[in-house]
């Protein structure tokens, strides 16, 4: 069954269903309070503005995504193709996110992928065909389906805030790897990215209890 988060009430209604068949959850709901929902724009922008700010600063990102925003009004895949590597790189961005964003909008000029599709396809099947981009990793793929579709089953595994909130939440020993991850998750199928969502909120939470600002995601 395919659920979106479209709307805080979408999110809400999530959680309380999270939490009676997890109660594991209910404590990191009390201690959380109901997240709120994170959304970013759908298509190419949505995905281009991911890629910009992977391993960056949340500063530099920001520097990078306003003058990209500036530049091309709108950013769509049509304008970002046709635009000259060196000017792309004057704006900030690394060769090797050029060289993505540069395969992702031939792609979509070729229609062999269609980003707005994937929010009505299973969250597992959604994340391969993402994935086998160049490069798009696994934590953007996620990023994307859950932010900029919504996608109620996109479980982030890859995220470390995440990875460090689950530890603590579940009281592991260690902090699990995406692999591990994985099966963490399963009981909270259909609505992953929900439990993601809920469990951001926590990091935060350990992140103030520890005395640190500016707590990432």
């Amino acid at each position: 069954m395919l659920i979106h988060l479209e709307t805080q009430d979408d999110l809400d209604e999530a959680i309380r269903v999270l939490v009676k068949q997890d109660r594991r959850l209910a404590p990191i709901l009390e201690a959380t309070g109901m997240p709120a929902l994170r959304r970013r724009e759908p298509g190419f922008a949505g995905l281009a503005h991911i890629v910009c700010g992977q391993q960056l600063s949340t500063a530099s990102a920001a520097a990078i995504w306003a003058r990209l925003s500036q530049a091309f009004d709108p950013l769509d895949a049509i304008a970002f193709r046709r635009a000259r590597a060196d000017r792309l790189g004057r704006l900030g961005l690394s060769v090797a996110k050029i060289k993505t964003l540069k395969n992702v909008a031939r792609e979509l000029a070729a229609e062999r992928l269609n980003l707005d599709v994937l929010a009505n396809e299973d969250a597992d099947a959604a994340h391969r065909t993402l994935t086998s981009l160049h490069g798009i990793g696994p934590w953007t793929a996620d990023i994307y389906l859950l932010f900029c579709l919504g996608h109620g089953d996109a479980w982030p595994a890859g995220d470390l805030a995440v990875q460090e909130a689950v530890r603590t939440g579940l009281g592991l020993k260690a902090r699990p790897n995406p692999k591990e991850m994985a099966p963490l998750a399963e009981p909270w199928r259909p609505l992953r990215g929900a439990a993601a969502h809920l469990w951001w909120s926590y990091y935060r939470v350990i992140r103030k209890r520890e005395g640190v600002i500016g707590a990432s995601q």
